[in-house]
C-alpha cells in the first residue's frame, strides 16, 4: 500500500527549480549530470507521523468524477528535508554562500503547495572528497497531511499528500 510520500523528494526539487534554484532529487534511478554550477540535492531525511483525530477520521466527501462518497483518513506529518548544495570547487565558497542565500529565500517566502515550512538550518562548507566537490548540508522541517481516501466499501483508493493552512 502506498504511503503517499513516493514523489515527495521530486515535489520539494520541482518546487525549487520554479523559483529559480536547480535542484535534483537524491538517489536518481539515471546517471546525473555533472554541473558547473551549484545544486541543491533533495533527499528526505526523516517522517514523523501521527494523528489527526479519532481513529484518523478526517470525514467524508463527494467525489464528483465517481459520484460517490468517500471517508478521509490522515495523519499530520513532520518532514524533514535535506536540501544539500554541491558545487565544483572552481566555483568557490562565495558561489556556494550565493546558492544559499537564493534557497534561504526561497524557503521564506513559503513552500511547495501541501507544505507549512517550519524552519530550515544549515551547516558550514566543506569538501567532500568522496563526491570532489564543496558542499553545504542545508534542512528544513515541513508540516504536511498525509490523507486517504476510501469508498463505501473501506477499500482505500487514494494516499496523497494534502496541504495545511497557510497563516
Amino acid at each position: 500500500m502506498s504511503a503517499g510520500l513516493e514523489g515527495i523528494r521530486q515535489v520539494m526539487a520541482d518546487y525549487l527549480n520554479s523559483m529559480g534554484i536547480r535542484a535534483v532529487t537524491a538517489w536518481p534511478g539515471s546517471p546525473r549530470q555533472e554541473r558547473e554550477e551549484p545544486v541543491v540535492v533533495v533527499s528526505l531525511r526523516g517522517c514523523r507521523a501521527g494523528p489527526a483525530s479519532f481513529q484518523n477520521y478526517l470525514g467524508d466527501r463527494f467525489d464528483e468524477k465517481s459520484g460517490r462518497w468517500e471517508e478521509r483518513y490522515g495523519k499530520r506529518a513532520e518532514l524533514t528535508f535535506g536540501l544539500d548544495i554541491y558545487a565544483p570547487e572552481k566555483v568557490g565558497g562565495e558561489t556556494v554562500q550565493r546558492a544559499f542565500d537564493d534557497l534561504a529565500g526561497a524557503l521564506i517566502l513559503g513552500g511547495p503547495d501541501g507544505m507549512d515550512i517550519q524552519g530550515f538550518s544549515c551547516g558550514q562548507t566543506v569538501w567532500d572528497s568522496e563526491r570532489r566537490r564543496l558542499k553545504r548540508p542545508v534542512e528544513t522541517v515541513c508540516i504536511a497531511w498525509l490523507c486517504a481516501v476510501s469508498d463505501t466499501s473501506g477499500t482505500f483508493v487514494d494516499f496523497v499528500l494534502r496541504g495545511v493552512v497557510k497563516e
